[in-house]
């Protein structure tokens, strides 16, 4: 087949693009060209422009059609607009990258299929996700748009560790602070469950669904089935490091309300609540579908490349610092309450 992604080079996006290429189909991918280095080296034409870019895009695909397009970076209406006067007559499925943040919270269970209704309060990013779902319904329904919307959940690669709090820029300073014996933050007391997919399994998903008519009209979210912990996560990535784990369980809502970085939408809209993926769904779609790879395996190989890759390893000394106010702030309470025992 020949697919077209906007994107490319994103966390799961990466991991999609080999896979397509392993498959025998023929790629293109639209991008600014920032990180193409990790697209495959064959099989792949390369289309530079900003995906923003409508004309250029335009001109770039005027003499092609495809049997499937996915955007990776579209998070507004607006986007989705732009696909639709792009692709509308050159595609003969258009799969819509959401997420699983858009399932409503807090949640009515702890077990969500994708008849679980969507709303989120908390999170602007959710909240526009959703709209680009309703806005793709309206096409579907009234103009018959092929359209099929994928939505992840927590998804790693071997670039990014997952984690529950974290600066702006990425996660090497927890894992900083780990290798340095420094505590650090699990949000509540690390007890709700959380589902972990590494980007090579999404992607055996999403390419089972790529080019599949049954999934034609359908939403569907590619997860993990393995269920776990914050706690087993943080205990995870301190195995790979080699070293013990001391960790400082903090209040969800405490943190965000330290925060300006937004952990009410990344907390309470999403991580501090528990959730498990049934997918019974994408099973169907694409039989033989299951995740493979253990947490306790991906994440190893996400480490060993991170502490490999000194590009990687972004320092965040206000993170840092924030932490230790933190922890302070939370052990100074925890002695002025007991000093009225």
């Amino acid at each position: 087949m020949k697919i077209l992604l906007v994107g490319g080079t994103g966390t799961i996006s990466a991991a999609v693009s080999r896979r397509l290429v392993e498959d025998g189909h023929h790629l293109y991918v639209v991008n600014r060209g920032n990180r193409n280095d990790l697209l495959p080296a064959a099989g792949v034409t390369r289309l530079l422009a900003d995906a923003r870019d409508e004309q250029a895009v335009a001109q770039l695909v005027a003499p092609l059609e495809f049997d499937a397009v996915a955007d990776f970076v579209a998070f507004t209406p607006a986007h989705l607009e732009q696909d639709y006067r792009l692709f509308k007559h050159k595609t003969r499925q258009f799969i819509f990258i959401s997420s699983a943040s858009a399932y409503r919270k807090p949640p009515e269970g702890y077990r969500v299929t994708e008849d679980t209704p969507l709303g989120n309060p908390f999170s602007a990013y959710a909240r526009e996700k959703i709209a680009c779902e309703e806005y793709l319904a309206r096409l579907r329904g009234q103009e018959g748009f092929p359209v099929t919307i994928v939505r992840p959940s927590f998804t790693y690669a071997e670039r990014t560790v997952p984690l529950g709090v974290r600066g702006e820029r990425g996660s090497w300073q927890v894992i900083r602070r780990m290798i340095e014996g420094k505590p650090v933050i699990i949000h509540g007391d690390g007890t709700s469950l959380w589902t972990m997919t590494h980007a090579r399994d999404f992607a055996r998903g999403f390419a089972g669904l790529t080019g599949n008519p049954a999934a034609i009209g359908e939403a569907v979210h590619v997860t993990s089935d393995e269920t776990l912990t914050w706690n087993q996560v943080y205990e995870g990535i301190a195995d790979a490091l080699g070293v013990p784990l001391r960790a400082v369980h903090v209040a969800s809502e405490f943190l965000a309300a330290c925060s300006d970085n937004d952990l009410a939408a990344s907390l309470i809209g999403d991580k501090a609540n528990s959730v498990v993926f049934d997918n019974a769904k994408i099973k169907r779609l694409v039989p033989g579908f299951e995740a493979t790879i253990p947490f306790r395996v991906g994440i190893k190989e996400t480490i060993d490349n991170i502490l490999a890759r000194p590009e990687l390893q972004l320092p965040d000394e206000a993170f840092d610092r924030w932490c230790d106010r933190v922890i302070d702030t939370r052990q100074e309470a925890i002695a002025r309450v007991r000093q009225g025992f």
